[in-house]
């Protein structure tokens, strides 16, 4: 992580935007496939996940300083990701999740199950291989690292003031949560491109999601229009003006439960932003109800996906992939405890025979919650977003409460 923000050849927030979206235009013009050439390189490399690595390149490289920008927050993580919420949701098939069964939420408690089994197996480990990297307020950091693990940022700051976490170690946990995370979500991404061979091979059922699709498709093709000037002041004016809304609602919710509610620290419903996540959600379900759902025909929908590329992209800008060369040991710790998660989720996976997009969606709802789970959903397919938005948000909710419990163990393990 970067620890002299001035240092970056860019510092100027308008030269990244352009940077910024100019690389996202490049790597969907290359991924149309202008040549044979190109055509062949994002045949194995999803531009998704150019678009993801790219910026984080810039960063580390020097070029931008992704910590220090207001890209990402709040413009991508407060406006752009509520904006592609209500979007993404808008034209929900509520009745198309359903049919996607249990097995979704199965695979979703699994995920979660895993972050807390992996906790406690990764600091056994790492205490018998080697006992500095555990040792003083290590536990701490681990279940502020559990909260954003299980729910989200909001989760992780919760238990940071719960645990009292030393200020140096949650720097270095924050390190491992961004690293870790980024690299397995890059992982996820590469995978989405081949989920019909991938599910093809492991004999998984997928007709609920290809009815989904094809219904969506059927949807579209019947009522798709030429967006005109109206349509697209319309979708941008109903994304941004329930995100507005949402903000004005968020600070006196997340004040007054905060007062009021003793849980309300334990559920993050003290934290403004996952008001407004949840809010936004909330918004694009209801308005899927009404006249708005034929804003789909117009484009909300490519709109909001629009949004989340940016996201994803500003994401990535964070991202310093040289940011655990001095701390191996710690990066050891978050990597076995992510394979404890992942291996956990394969083999239930295996067991029941679920579909990949099950798979990346249960762990990427805890990992990555509502910030990124609609991101990984969406590579899938696009119709596919609102479960991630949904399982996201469901992380957030139960993100602190599993986290906490997860602390008091590892400081049982500790003997502290």
């Amino acid at each position: 992580m970067p620890t002299e923000p001035n240092t970056a050849l860019i510092t100027n927030d308008i030269v990244g935007l352009g940077l910024i979206a100019a690389t996202l235009a490049l790597i969907f013009w290359l991924a149309s496939g202008p040549t044979p050439f190109w055509k062949k390189v994002f045949a194995w490399v999803p531009a998704l996940l150019l678009c993801y690595f790219i910026p984080a390149i810039y960063n580390t490289t020097g070029l931008i300083d992704g910590h220090s920008t207001k890209l990402y927050n709040p413009i991508a993580r407060d406006v752009l990701l509520p904006a592609a919420l209500v979007l993404l949701t808008l034209s929900i098939d509520l009745k198309g999740i359903a049919r996607l069964g249990p097995k979704l939420l199965v695979m979703f408690v699994t995920g979660t199950v895993g972050i807390v089994l992996g906790a406690a197996v990764s600091f056994q480990v790492m205490k018998f291989i080697h006992p500095e990297t555990v040792a003083g307020d290590t536990w701490a950091g681990m279940a502020a690292l559990a909260g954003s693990w299980i729910g989200g940022g909001a989760n992780m700051a919760a238990m940071r003031e719960t645990f009292n976490v030393d200020a140096t170690t949650f720097g270095q946990i924050a390190v491992v949560d961004v690293a870790c995370a980024s690299l397995w979500m890059a992982v996820l991404l590469w995978l989405a491109g081949r989920s019909q061979a991938i599910d093809a091979k492991s004999g998984a059922d997928t007709s609920a999601i290809d009815d989904m699709k094809r219904r969506i498709a059927e949807y579209e093709a019947k009522s798709a229009r030429n967006p005109s000037l109206t349509d697209l002041m319309v979708i941008v004016g109903v994304g941004l003006g329930v995100v507005g809304l949402a903000h004005a609602l968020a600070t006196p919710l997340a004040a007054w439960f905060g007062a009021n509610v003793s849980w309300a620290s334990k559920a993050s419903l003290d934290s403004s932003f996952v008001w407004v996540v949840m809010l936004s959600t909330v918004a694009g379900l209801l308005l899927s109800f009404t006249r708005a759902r034929n804003l789909e025909a117009a484009g909300a929908s490519k709109i909001g996906t629009l949004f989340l590329y940016f996201l994803i992209a500003c994401i990535g800008m964070q991202m310093d992939l040289l940011s655990l060369a001095d701390r191996p040991w710690l990066f050891l710790l978050g990597v076995i405890w992510m394979g404890v998660h992942i291996g956990l989720l394969y083999v239930v996976g295996r067991m029941l025979r679920t579909p990949l997009f099950f798979f990346a969606i249960g762990s990427q709802g805890n990992i990555g919650a509502a910030a990124s789970a609609p991101v990984v959903a969406a590579a899938f397919h696009p119709t596919l977003a609102p479960v991630g938005v949904l399982l996201g948000t469901v992380g957030y909710a139960t993100g602190t409460v599993i986290a906490y419990m997860t602390g008091l163990m590892l400081k049982w393990m500790a003997g502290a």
